[in-house]
């Protein structure tokens, strides 16, 4: 018989090891939220809950399941009625509406603004603010810096208008390079709106600075959505034709497309194209010297091609080869950069589950964990969900419990 396995890994989330602990559990929840200690769930009820017809629980049990659990009954696989509209979804829709608004806000600013004198050592100055961002972003994640470089992109754009010639052409330059971080920072913290709206902002300011170099990064960073969205062709024709001009532009933007375009063919399960496209990255890396300050992870991140190997061999099901790259990698990753080590990490230990080494994967997601609840990192988080879904062969053995015990924080917090 089929199970509600969503509902199972929420209730040992939850610490409530068997349906009587859970049916238990639930009932004093609920009669002390409700203020009514005629509320009962029985565990014969909970039984059926986690069989293969789970119903739908009447209003009140729906919503003491959702404080308890913070999740509603559709998104625990229960069987959703006609007409059923959660009780906070007009307060969900005003919530998105001001996020969106907050998302846009940096860059929809309407002018005409006062005419300001703009000099070009100001160009100069963003480029050494934006190095520092990289740094931080490695150290921090996501959410301390949005605002900080979201605030950045604003000064420049009122610059922008403003400026003339050169001055004016740098700034677009530089500001396309802002927009492309925020859009990065949007989507590492899971906004995947958020992210496709500053990618676009990117695309836009990058073709206005006339810069076939960053026109080309726009593309890849566009590309970068579709992987996230497991839209492998889209993830090709993106990169592709970032690469129709491939002479005209620095070798690090041409590696920047190939190991995105890998990523987009370890989607559409062609392993030999993924090897292909990162040995001809691979060749590029040595004619890496361009000045640019934007985009330089190539650069900066320590295995930086292995590291891409070794996510599509893992998507691509090849768990012993992707496991014995992490291995490799997470060797010459700083322990400083702790977000890119924590998502690192993540995959090895998927990589680990896959190779039915559980022990292993659980031992590794202890210290992923710790860093997906300090830096927030929806990216970790996804990861850890797809280490959950490797780890469903042993949720009912000692160690599926202990991951479901050391992942709670993690869903907790996110």
């Amino acid at each position: 018989m089929s199970r509600n396995d969503a509902l199972r890994a929420a209730r040992l989330r939850a610490g409530w090891r068997t349906i009587e602990a859970a049916a238990k559990a639930l009932t004093e929840h609920g009669q002390q939220l409700l203020d009514d200690h005629q509320f009962t769930v029985s565990s014969r009820t909970w039984r059926r809950w986690e069989g293969d017809r789970p119903g739908w629980p009447a209003e009140e049990t729906a919503i003491v399941i959702h404080d308890a659990l913070g999740r509603w009954p559709e998104d625990l696989g229960f069987t959703t009625p006609p007409g059923w509209i959660r009780p906070e979804h007009h307060e969900e829709e005003q919530v998105r509406r001001q996020a969106f608004t907050s998302v846009t806000a940096a860059a929809l600013v309407a002018g005409p603004v006062a005419p300001q004198h703009v000099d070009p050592a100001l160009i100069d100055y963003f480029q050494q603010q934006l190095e520092g961002h990289y740094r931080a972003d490695m150290f921090l994640g996501p959410h301390d810096l949005i605002g900080t470089v979201s605030a950045q992109y604003q000064l420049i754009d009122k610059l922008v208008r403003s400026a003339k010639g050169e001055t004016r052409r740098g700034l677009l330059r530089v500001g396309a390079a802002y927009a492309a971080l925020v859009g990065w920072l949007y989507q590492d913290a899971g906004d995947m709106d958020g992210a496709a709206f500053w990618r676009g902002v990117t695309q836009e300011i990058a073709m206005r600075s006339r810069d076939p170099h960053l026109i080309g990064y726009a593309l890849v960073n566009q590309a970068q959505v579709r992987t996230d969205l497991g839209d492998g062709h889209a993830v090709v024709d993106l990169c592709e034709a970032a690469l129709d001009d491939a002479d005209q532009l620095v070798p690090k933007v041409r590696i920047m497309a190939m190991q995105q375009q890998a990523h987009g063919a370890s989607l559409t399960g062609e392993r030999g194209l993924v090897d292909q496209l990162i040995d001809q990255a691979d060749r590029l890396l040595p004619r890496v010297d361009d000045d640019l300050p934007w985009g330089n992870a190539c650069r900066r991140t320590p295995g930086y091609l292995e590291v891409q190997r070794a996510t599509c061999y893992g998507r691509l099901g090849l768990s012993a080869e992707a496991g014995a790259l992490w291995s490799q990698v997470l060797a010459i990753v700083p322990e400083t950069a702790r977000r890119d080590r924590g998502v690192y990490m993540a995959r090895q230990a998927t990589a680990a589950a896959a190779a039915r080494e559980p022990d292993q994967a659980v031992e590794i997601a202890r210290t992923v964990a710790t860093i997906a609840v300090e830096t927030r990192s929806a990216r970790m988080r996804r990861e850890l969900v797809t280490l959950e879904r490797a780890m469903r062969a042993w949720q009912d053995a000692p160690v599926g419990r202990d991951l479901a015990e050391i992942l709670g924080p993690v869903t907790e917090r996110g």
